[in-house]
């Protein structure tokens, strides 16, 4: 899988922008605040019909205009399929040949990424949150039910919050409706809990030899969930709505007395234990950054069983931020395999054969020119 062609307009701080690319390694140079990140992105977010930088689509729109457009070409095997999203005030509208998608959860997953950023450094020392995101959007664009599964919990978990805060200040005081919510959130949260481990079981069988050899087999990465009530892998889905059915039922008067939902996937976690130590507490800055890389390696590997393709990988301003040998291993693993992207101020003191051969771009002030 590869993205042959992106056109951006009114998109950040590009009134207009037409790009071809090859399917082998594209570098996009330049200073910083000169518009490389806001190029990768965009092919970002024409997959994931999200930013990886912001929650607030209005800042995708440049400065005083009405909306931004971000259309794109990708192929996959023999076919090669146009994709586009325009962000305006209003919202969202994604198009998949030429055809408008109803739903956002129909539309990802027709283009798939993988993106390394250095705030993926933060996946193993940032906050749960940070892990939650990663893990959700991982499964989401390989799976239409999950990202379904999620939009349809979240808004049962507003709507459970918004009851348990008129039942804390007595605006409320029959209990009914929140039963039926909270019958409502056990079956999706148990689904998403299940399709977590199913994920993680995968990860860690591709994350564990690939952190191995990065280390070179010195260390051993293990991979475990976290959830905030006590299920595990070993329960099937009816085995895991009894526990939380149970759970609900112990914590109903604290809830009510909190306003707030205690328990469910919003308050799960993940930690990465190498050599049998939690590496967010113990692990050196090296070890933390080993770990974040085999994940995102694992990732591209991971996509490429699922769907039969590889991703397209995205390197954000990532590879200073890697010693010369994590650089190498990278660079070693995606050669000839992914099409990928780097945007980097300079590659001088980088020597790989990889991006060598790289087709490579220029940015200035929002202008951007094939230089190779």
């Amino acid at each position: 899988m590869y993205i042959e062609n992106i056109s951006l307009r009114n998109y950040r701080n590009y009134t207009e922008l037409n790009l071809t690319f090859e399917n082998k390694v594209n570098v996009i140079l330049g200073e910083n605040a000169q518009g490389k990140t806001n190029v990768m992105e965009s092919i970002f977010v024409l997959a994931m019909a999200k930013s990886h930088r912001t929650s607030n689509d209005k800042e995708l729109i440049r400065w005083d205009e009405e909306y931004a457009k971000i259309e794109g070409r990708v192929r996959k095997r023999n076919t090669s399929i146009p994709l586009e999203l325009t962000i305006s005030k209003k919202g969202k509208k994604a198009k998949c040949n030429h055809i408008e998608q109803r739903k956002l959860s129909q539309y990802v997953g027709n283009m798939n990424v993988v993106m390394f950023a250095p705030e993926d450094l933060n996946l193993v020392k940032g906050s749960p949150l940070v892990r939650r995101r990663f893990i959700d959007m991982e499964i989401g664009q390989v799976s239409p039910v999950y990202l379904h599964d999620m939009s349809q919990y979240h808004k049962i978990l507003q709507q459970r919050n918004h009851y348990l805060k008129l039942l804390q200040t007595r605006k409320q005081t029959d209990t009914t409706m929140l039963d039926v919510l909270t019958d409502q959130f056990i079956q999706y949260a148990a689904k998403i809990v299940e399709r977590r481990y199913e994920f993680l079981l995968k990860l860690q069988q591709w994350a564990e030899p690939i952190h191995s050899g990065i280390s070179r087999n010195l260390e051993v990465l293990k991979i475990q969930y976290k959830p905030s009530l006590d299920v595990s892998e070993s329960m099937d889905l009816t085995k895991m709505i009894e526990v939380y059915t149970e759970k609900f039922d112990k914590i109903k008067t604290r809830e009510i007395e909190r306003g707030v939902t205690l328990v469910g996937p919003h308050r799960d976690d993940l930690v990465f234990f190498v050599n049998d130590r939690d590496v967010q507490t113990y692990g050196s800055q090296g070890q933390q950054r080993t770990t974040a890389l085999s994940l995102k390696l694992a990732e591209i590997e991971l996509i490429h069983e699922e769907i039969g393709e590889y991703p397209i990988l995205l390197l954000d301003d990532v590879l200073s931020e890697l010693d010369d040998f994590r650089q190498s291993h990278l660079l070693n693993t995606i050669q000839g395999k992914v099409q990928t992207f780097v945007t980097t101020p300079s590659v001088d003191g980088i020597d790989h054969q990889t991006l060598r051969e790289a087709s490579t771009f220029y940015v200035s002030q929002g202008s951007i020119k094939k230089v190779k």
